[in-house]
């Protein structure tokens, strides 16, 4: 096998409005696409620099149920101030918490999608 990456991860959301701006203005990602197509809306963001982008699918676009993912990890310098953030723009967190391999913590996007933040202890 060759793979190298993964190209995207799908996120299911009932109004791409409102999720672009939760991971733009709240989770600081990119816009990486935003174009018009058959199906609907295809948008895309990213954190800078990043190789997987998320997938922000709309109603129409797959069949994909609300809130249905988990486990999705961004990794970050400073999960203390992430939460921060999050909880000053009205999203609850769980954590941090000091775990064995560094500090986490959880939180959902606006239609329940689960994600963690993680501050990775050196040397693990």
């Amino acid at each position: 096998m060759t793979v190298t990456h993964a190209s995207f991860v799908t996120l299911p959301v009932s109004d791409q409005d409102r999720a672009l701006r939760f991971y733009t203005e709240v989770l600081g990602m990119e816009v990486t696409a935003d174009r018009e197509m058959a199906q609907g809306r295809w948008l895309q963001v990213a954190p800078a620099g990043a190789q997987t982008v998320f997938t922000l699918s709309g109603p129409g676009m797959g069949g994909f149920e609300l809130g249905s993912v988990r486990g999705i990890m961004l990794v970050t310098t400073d999960v203390d101030a992430d939460c921060a953030r999050l909880a000053a723009a009205g999203t609850p967190v769980q954590g941090p918490d000091e775990l064995p391999w560094g500090r986490m913590a959880s939180f959902t996007d606006p239609d329940g999608n689960g994600l963690m933040l993680l501050t990775e202890k050196e040397g693990f």
